[in-house]
């Protein structure tokens, strides 16, 4: 495994040769993804943070570390120029405008060619590489290129705009074609994914489906890439235990002390940087004072902004406005022993950050654009009392998730003000309330589960656990509060174990059992989503009366007591008798291997063959229709392989389905590479479950139809307390 990012995760603190020193950097992806890289002998790509300086590669904690040089030049022209003062502004929705310099954009080519030479050479065959965040969107299709061996993915730390944005920059094609060289692009939050698609659309006219994208390959066949959100966390676990540490409750009383025990103490925390809305929160507390519905006595706001990008003209220029508003709301509104604003201008270790939590009874997060914000997330895990109220811009990823926050627009400055006084005069039950909620979901959905997740889409070999992991049930908790719910399941392989005679194949009693409690609630629809044609299913499942079911990967559908079939044509009836002579005859040569017939296809069956036997079968068979009936509908899953005379898949099915339940979240389960195409069509607030390995889009894992039935008590048993 290889990951490159712009800055490496130890930081050069002195020395030369055998004498070199190094610390570890902190930082949320270093925590992420250190155990990963030592399983892995892992190797990280990227600068030490020192211009006009090499270093040879070393190891480091068991870490393999392969610095890439940066001349003073290309520090200007790349880093502080394209990537921070064009990629930034316009990815952050122009709050400043960017700069397009030409040079810029020819350094940051040159730049991104060296990380990915550097990758390359390190890559073992067959590798994974994990290119991270916006300096570097070039690296990917770089790596294709050169190493086409590699399994390569690539996440986005920060916002993707909205196409209408994105189309100024002038080289808007080749960076995306850039990031298109990934298996997987990653983003914070769900809209930011659907800009990046609508974007290749627009300027490369590929096909969309879902979260997946068909991309042409050096090979003319087409790829499949997977654009989806994998949203960010923090080592949630180690905030709580930090603070709860007696050294850091001593300190956290001892700031309230030095601040002149006011009755609230407000906290932001923030990189100095013009999207994170420091102005219009220190505005509207200044407003507040100056209308009486505060005072300093009551209330007063720390306001830490560490330093960031010194030599960008724009941050120096917004570092004056800042220190100038303190100062004068300070000299119009403080009192001796009671400041109305403490500024402070620097960075704070881990520990001090965990005091100021716990010492703040209102945490301020403003932001105007924000790809997460970890620190709404730092403050919820540190506190482990269940006191403090978040007040969280609609504008950050981390909104979507913490929901019980105070959420607030930061443009609205009056609903600012009203929102801030909301959360300073919050009864202590609701605050309890709230941040209950908030601490679940952070702690379900910490850093380790974000990497797990991202990795698993990427490689499909992912060790799952047994049982059903605690981010699925934070998953199954949400889904039981939905108005209108759709349990739409794959059988074999998820309901049913997999059998060497497919009309033996029984779902388990526990699932069974589950699925009828469900059925029961007439907000609540269970739908069977299977290959098999529809009476097989019929038969093997005995469905509930009131269960939807798709047979035949969706030829057919039947909702509520009727059924509905898709009729063939005069044309597709002859192509399918022809069809079916094919695939019969040569599945009669080999011992072993059986068809099954379809309304629309047929499918041949090789579970029995040896692995290397099956195939070949199937490469005989895909011949011989592909050379009589060109242009058929093929597809492939475990040990099977179909073909249609009329095309549908399990997403089409689902899509039907949905509309005809009229659910408002969806929940999918499937194990085949056949449910793929329902995981495509997830949105939002759906849960789609892989059943077993493999690369798939699905968030979440199971290992077997056992651990199926245990989510579909879970599922029944939270649906009936909800009633």
């Amino acid at each position: 495994m290889v990951v490159v990012s712009n800055r490496l995760p130890v930081d050069y603190v002195g020395g030369d040769g055998a004498d070199t020193r190094w610390k570890v950097s902190p930082g949320g992806l270093v925590t992420a993804l250190e155990p990963v890289m030592r399983a892995n002998e892992g190797a990280w790509v990227g600068w030490a943070g020192v211009a006009d300086r090499e270093f040879d590669p070393f190891e480091h904690d068991g870490i393999s570390i392969v610095p890439v040089p940066l001349s003073e030049d290309e520090l200007e022209e790349y880093y502080e120029g394209f990537s921070n003062d064009t990629l930034w502004p316009l990815y952050h929705d122009v709050i400043a405008p960017p700069s397009f310099h030409r040079e810029w954009w020819d350094a940051y080519v040159r730049v991104n060619r060296r990380f990915a030479e550097t990758a390359a050479r390190v890559a073992a065959p067959g590798a994974v590489v994990w290119v991270q965040d916006y300096q570097l969107q070039l690296v990917p299709r770089m790596l294709r290129e050169s190493r086409p061996d590699l399994v390569i993915g690539f996440f986005n730390h920060i916002p993707f705009p909205a196409y209408g944005i994105y189309s100024q920059l002038p080289w808007r094609r080749q960076v995306i074609d850039g990031l298109l060289g990934a298996d997987v692009i990653g983003f914070q939050r769900a809209a930011d994914a659907g800009n990046f698609s609508r974007a290749v659309r627009r300027l490369f006219g590929y096909k969309t489906r879902g979260t997946v994208l068909e991309v042409p390959g050096a090979d003319g066949e087409m790829r499949h890439v997977v654009a989806r959100h994998f949203p960010i966390s923090i080592d949630a676990a180690a905030f709580e235990e930090l603070a709860r540490t007696p050294e850091v409750q001593q300190r956290a009383r001892e700031i309230r002390r030095s601040l002149g025990d006011p009755e609230v103490v407000m906290l932001g925390v923030d990189r100095l940087d013009y999207t994170k809305g420091i102005r219009h929160r220190m505005k509207a507390f200044g407003e507040l004072l100056r209308d009486e519905r505060l005072s300093v006595q009551q209330a007063t706001l720390v306001q830490v902004a560490s330093p960031s990008r010194e030599r960008v003209e724009t941050y120096r220029q917004l570092r004056d406005e800042i220190e100038l508003m303190v100062g004068r709301l300070n000299g119009d509104h403080a009192a001796l022993g009671h400041p109305a604003i403490t500024y402070l201008h620097h960075g704070y270790p881990r520990q001090e950050m965990a005091a100021l939590y716990l010492a703040a009874d209102v945490m301020l997060v403003t932001a105007l654009r924000d790809g997460m914000n970890l620190v709404a997330k730092e403050y919820v895990a540190s506190r482990y009392d269940d006191d403090g109220v978040l007040l969280l811009s609609e504008f950050t990823g981390a909104s979507d998730e913490l929901r019980q926050a105070v959420l607030v627009n930061p443009h609205d400055i009056e609903g600012l003000k009203d929102a801030m006084v909301e959360a300073v005069n919050m009864p202590p039950r609701e605050r309890a309330r709230r941040m209950r909620a908030l601490r679940r979901r952070v702690i379900e959905n910490d850093v380790a589960n974000w990497s797990a997740t991202f990795l698993e889409t990427l490689t499909g070999v992912g060790k799952i656990p047994g049982g059903v992991s605690d981010a699925l049930r934070g998953a199954v908790s949400r889904l039981a509060q939905t108005p209108r719910l759709l349990v739409a399941l794959d059988f074999d392989g998820t309901l049913a174990p997999l059998v060497d005679r497919p009309e033996d194949a029984r779902a388990t009693d526990r699932a069974r059992a589950a699925i009828e409690r469900m059925s029961e609630h007439e907000d609540t629809r269970v739908a069977l989503v299977s290959g098999r044609a529809l009476d097989s299913l019929k038969e093997v499942a005995s469905p509930p009366v009131a269960a939807l079911l798709s047979g035949s990967h969706g030829v057919e559908l039947q909702l509520d007591a009727g059924g509905v079939t898709i009729d063939l044509r005069e044309g597709e009836l002859a192509r399918l008798g022809e069809l079916i002579e094919i695939v019969e005859s040569a599945a009669s040569a080999s011992d072993g291997a059986w068809v099954e017939r379809k309304p629309a296809g047929i499918a041949l069956h090789t579970r029995k063959l040896g692995a290397s036997a099956g195939a070949a079968l199937q490469r005989s068979a895909r011949d011989q229709v592909e050379q009589a009936l060109p242009g058929l509908a093929t597809r492939t899953g475990k040990n099977v392989l179909e073909f249609a005379v009329r095309a549908s898949d399990k997403g089409e099915a689902l899509i039907r389905l949905r509309q005809h339940a009229g659910a408002d979240v969806v929940l999918y389960i499937g194990d085949d590479v056949t449910d793929e195409d329902a995981f495509a069509i997830l949105e939002g607030p759906d849960v789609g479950v892989k059943v077993g390995q493999g690369k798939s889009l699905a968030a979440y894992r199971l290992n077997g139809p056992d651990d199926v039935a245990e989510l579909l008590e879970l599922l029944a048993d939270a649906r009936d307390a909800s009633r």
